[in-house]
């Protein structure tokens, strides 16, 4: 069964690897490099701290870190050497003759979760959670899927890799969420109350962030064209 669902998501990996286009080999590149989204990551900093009161929103920056650090390090540090998966680039995988390789980029040996899938899915389920708001959901569930697709077709995960990272960043959010809901309510006098949406000024900071995230996609669109 193992060997079966193996087979699977080699196929699937193919498939999806296998398109291809000068302007995505750019384009997918720049997208999963993590720097690339340090302005959409203080967009959302500054959501928190206009949306909510200060310690609100001190406490919901400490979750998102939390959320990423807990779903980073134990796809990374505890997941990866018990399963031992080598990635698909990996020259001890005999795949590897049929990867594409861009800027001779293989990554570390393991790939079994992805950590990227992990940490994208984990900040925008903690995202949607806290700002609920349908338009910043969406756009933020859109981000992580694009970049689980660029960890494919740059060759370096396979589509299970990125389902089980996914996974497992998707539950870190739900439990650190839950745990600072419980522990706010339980140690600050008012809780986490709701979230300021009494002027425009107030409702504003959500699309900040999708602003901000889409002109960032916009430039590596813009660039990907320029260099094919």
């Amino acid at each position: 069964m193992i060997d079966y669902l193996i087979d699977i998501d080699t196929q699937v990996f193919l498939f999806f690897h296998n398109i291809r286009a000068p302007f995505l080999d750019s384009f997918m590149w720049i997208f999963s490099q993590r720097f690339v989204w340090v302005p959409m990551y203080a967009a959302i900093l500054i959501f928190l701290f206009r949306r909510y009161d200060w310690r609100q929103a001190l406490i919901f920056t400490l979750a998102v870190v939390l959320t990423i650090t807990l779903a980073d390090q134990i796809g990374a540090t505890h997941l990866r050497p018990c399963f031992a998966r080598l990635r698909p680039s990996n020259l001890d995988n005999p795949l590897s003759a049929m990867v594409t390789v861009i800027n001779g980029h293989r990554s570390g040996s393991y790939g079994f979760p992805s950590c990227h899938a992990a940490n994208t899915f984990a900040l925008a389920t903690i995202i949607s959670l806290i700002a609920r708001n349908r338009a910043l959901t969406i756009f933020m569930f859109i981000w992580a899927l694009i970049t689980c697709y660029s960890r494919v077709y740059l060759g370096v995960h396979y589509p299970g890799d990125l389902l089980f990272g996914a996974l497992l960043g998707y539950l870190c959010a739900i439990l650190v969420y839950y745990l600072t809901r419980r522990l706010s309510t339980r140690y600050l006098a008012s809780g986490l109350t709701a979230p300021r949406h009494d002027t425009i000024l107030h409702r504003a900071p959500a699309h900040i962030i999708i602003l901000v995230g889409a002109l960032t996609i916009l430039v590596i669109a813009i660039i990907s064209l320029w260099k094919a």
